[in-house]
């Protein structure tokens, strides 16, 4: 289970790089909104408003696809094979879906005209009152149904990929013989997706009603809320289940909902985007937002990690340090730019419990202080290029020099307790072994691309032992036959930051930026 978990939270990793780069697009048009670091003249110039103007529509409509998008990655991510098809079937599932929903709301008298404010205000209700019945509903591709946001998307991917690993190998008789196949799967979708229609039409309600509360109950935590976000969300980082908690708080209620320009929005990356693509931005509304985006982050990754990697260096064994010299700074200028953190984190959490949860917790801490100081630095990375468009340039509103300040606190601290803990406890941090493969790891990956793919192929137990080659922002990760048969010294050698055996047949490799290089090269070889 823990398996198809982290693969489903690999799948929702999909549409966050639209809305991410979506966020970009944002953010460079506040910038250009800002009289005070662009001046009066360029910030109203005509042509900046209608360049303005057409950011807003784009952006407005990937926000609006959101869940169709989610439903796509889903459905796609967790077919097993003819994925083509898998995307072709969530979207007819996904239409079917909301068109039976929206009949079965007409069923019972509930239509966009009978459920709009105006209306429910003439009926007797309070405006509050006909606000939240109002909010419960909204239109999908032109159908009226309830507002599901992205779960609507995630059931509907999930269930098309269901039918799809079933059905798409299916031979029917003769006579049908047309029909089998991937043929079968869009039939079996129009078959079946009705009765998830009408199954979700009674249970929605009450799975909202839970939801919102769950995200009420955060929102009341306050900053200990976040604390509590940033703490869990790198203890699961071993796990690769990060990915799920975090898409739950950027694009459900569980991270927010707010009012902004007459439209109700949840998550807390939607809610910080749809801010930022509003004519006149409510700060307080984003800066609520940003509690669990980027400001929380920064400290950490853009300070705490490349301090450590100093203090791994630092503690090294003196032979050792020019063979991990160019490792570390490549893996701390990722984080500082980027805001990729495993090739760092792999280097100590699998071989320090202790420092692990110190971590853990210095994230949860950075999470909480960003929160009680009032930043608003939001998007959904970490690195420097989010705190110079997000934070920097931004202005003074987003209180961005105290995430500086905190963030060289945090420096001293790692390096300091890093520095202790590996030299107390003997921690094998890289520089620390008798392990002379770290220069040629690095080697194999910079100098000879060609035979990285045949190199981890080897150390993979060769082309029998793979079943499936997949990978996420920084980890491979494969299905084999046999997971007892790799030769672990063989991938450290291919440059391989780190690796977790999930169980006998699954195992996850981190090669950090370099990680679509190695997936491809390793594809390629398979395929010879």
């Amino acid at each position: 289970m823990r398996t198809s978990i982290q693969k489903f939270g690999k799948t929702l990793m999909g549409p966050l790089s639209i809305i991410v780069a979506s966020g970009l697009l944002l953010g460079i048009v506040s910038i250009l909104q800002n009289p005070s670091l662009v001046g009066e003249t360029i910030s109203n110039a005509v042509i900046i408003q209608n360049f303005i103007g057409g950011v807003r529509a784009i952006v407005g409509m990937m926000f609006s696809l959101l869940p169709i998008l989610f439903a796509i990655s889903v459905a796609t991510g967790m077919a097993r094979e003819d994925k083509e098809i898998a995307g072709f079937a969530v979207v007819i599932a996904f239409i079917i879906f909301h068109v039976v929903i929206g009949y079965l709301l007409k069923l019972k008298g509930i239509t966009l005209d009978t459920t709009s404010v105006e209306y429910l205000v003439k009926q007797g209700l309070t405006q509050i009152q006909a606000f939240e019945i109002s909010n419960a509903y909204e239109t999908m591709l032109g159908v009226f149904t309830y507002r599901m946001g992205v779960f609507g998307g995630i059931l509907v991917g999930l269930w098309t990929a269901f039918i799809h690993n079933r059905y798409h190998t299916k031979q029917l008789p003769t006579a049908l013989s047309f029909f089998s196949g991937n043929r079968f799967v869009p039939i079996m979708i129009i078959v079946t997706i009705p009765f998830i229609s009408i199954i979700t039409y009674f249970i929605w309600p009450y799975f909202s009603t839970a939801i919102n509360g769950l995200g009420g109950l955060i929102g009341k935590a306050g900053a200990f809320g976040t604390f509590m976000y940033g703490f869990s969300e790198r203890l699961l980082i071993p796990t690769g289940l990060h990915h799920v908690l975090n898409q739950l708080i950027r694009f459900t209620p569980i991270g927010g909902t707010a009012v902004v320009d007459g439209e109700t929005v949840s998550g807390a990356l939607t809610i910080f985007n749809a801010v930022l693509a509003s004519p006149q931005p409510d700060i307080d509304t984003l800066r609520m937002s940003t509690r669990f985006l980027t400001q929380g982050y920064h400290p950490f990754m853009l300070f705490g990690l490349p301090a450590a990697c100093y203090a791994m260096y630092k503690t090294a064994y003196f032979e050792q340090r020019p063979k991990i010299k160019g490792m570390l700074l490549a893996a701390a200028l990722t984080s500082f730019v980027t805001g990729i953190t495993e090739p760092i984190e792999f280097a100590f959490i699998f071989i320090s419990p202790v420092l692990w949860v110190f971590h853990a917790f210095m994230a949860g801490l950075s999470f909480f202080l960003m929160t009680i100081m009032n930043t608003a630095v939001g998007n959904a990375g970490g690195g420097m290029i989010d705190l110079t468009i997000f934070g920097i340039l931004q202005g003074t509103y987003t209180r961005w020099y105290l995430v500086v300040l905190v963030g060289l606190a945090y420096a001293v601290i790692y390096y300091y307790v890093f520095k202790f803990v590996i030299l107390k406890f003997n921690v094998k941090t890289p520089g620390r072994s008798d392990d002379t493969d770290l220069d040629e790891g690095e080697s194999a990956v910079e100098s000879d691309g060609d035979s990285l793919g045949a190199n981890i192929l080897q150390a993979l137990g060769g082309k029998e032992n793979i079943v499936e080659i997949d990978n996420c922002f920084s980890r491979l990760r494969l299905v084999l036959n046999d997971t007892s048969v790799i030769d672990e010294s063989k991938l450290k050698a291919t440059g391989s930051m780190g690796m977790v055996k999930i169980d006998s047949k699954n195992l996850q490799v981190v090669y950090g930026p370099k990680v679509e290089q190695a997936a491809r090269s390793l594809k390629n070889e398979v395929r010879k």
